[in-house]
């Protein structure tokens, strides 16, 4: 029987292995959770690459596997779900773990792209994606909301309804901000084609704001437009930047991504509209 996913080859599977930092071993609970947090320690969401790829290779959809290990390795990109959330799929399903890669709706279906695995005969949800720090696999079999807190922000993963859908919801100050529905049916990345070229539209969420996220076991940083975040599990320190230069500044210090680059992209955004909504 053929193989659900791409096989990757041997040198692309050690090579993403060792810009993660991990050991290949066989599938397990903890090897699971080192992986997703190298992952979201050193895969950062974020959608400056995305801009500069459209601007100077004319990608409209999903950058290639050589392409985005590139991109880590050179300018410490990362990228957003699509990229973030298929590649991390597709290198635990060449692990060798039983994983499904999953479609997620949010205003409109299927626009936000997860993945599920079962380890020991639980089902978890994998989001490296979400600009979010889901740093271990969330279980899906739950009696009651299933929350992690960082700083002003709680998100709840509500127990399954009656399709077997699992509902995240983002609350951000008490107000609920943003979420998803993840859907359990098992699905192929071709699926998702033309939500990804829709991605690249003018007028889409990412193409008119900024919006990175790193996240450690103890903290995490993110900046969303002209806001640097900086959070633990009790609280977040905000800084509001001045320009588009300190902007610049802010993501070179804080994501090491090249200020050529980053100048290159933000220079050509105009109104920054939140990247929540």
């Amino acid at each position: 029987m053929d193989r659900p996913y791409p096989v990757l080859p041997a040198k692309l599977l050690e090579r993403y292995l060792s810009l993660l930092g991990v050991q290949r071993r066989m599938p397990s609970q903890e090897a699971l959770d080192e992986i997703i947090q190298a992952q979201l320690a050193r895969v950062p969401f974020e959608n400056i690459s995305k801009l500069y790829y459209k601007k100077h290779q004319i990608i409209r959809g999903l950058p290639s596997l050589e392409l985005f290990l590139d991109g880590i390795e050179r300018f410490h990109f990362g990228g957003t779900c699509y990229l973030n959330n298929y590649y991390l799929y597709l290198l635990l399903a060449n692990l060798g773990y039983e994983i499904k890669l999953c479609g997620a709706d949010m205003s409109n279906p299927d626009v936000h792209l997860v993945s599920m695995v079962t380890l020991e005969n639980h089902e978890y949800l994998i989001d490296v994606g979400y600009a979010a720090p889901f740093l271990t696999p969330l279980p899906r079999d739950l009696a009651t909301d299933y929350s992690i807190v960082l700083g002003h922000d709680r998100y709840v993963l509500k127990p399954q309804d009656e399709r077997g859908h699992s509902r995240m919801e983002l609350y951000r100050d008490g107000i609920l901000k943003h979420g998803y529905l993840a859907k359990p049916m098992p699905r192929q990345i071709d699926e998702f084609t033309h939500v990804i070229v829709d991605s690249y539209r003018d007028d889409a969420t990412f193409m008119n704001a900024l919006l990175l996220a790193r996240f450690y076991p103890d903290r995490a940083i993110a900046i969303h437009n002209l806001t640097v975040m900086e959070s633990d599990s009790t609280e977040s320190n905000i800084q509001i930047l001045a320009n588009l230069e300190e902007l610049v500044q802010a993501i070179v210090t804080h994501f090491e991504i090249p200020a050529e680059i980053t100048a290159d992209v933000v220079k050509d955004l105009g109104h920054l509209a939140d990247a929540w909504n």
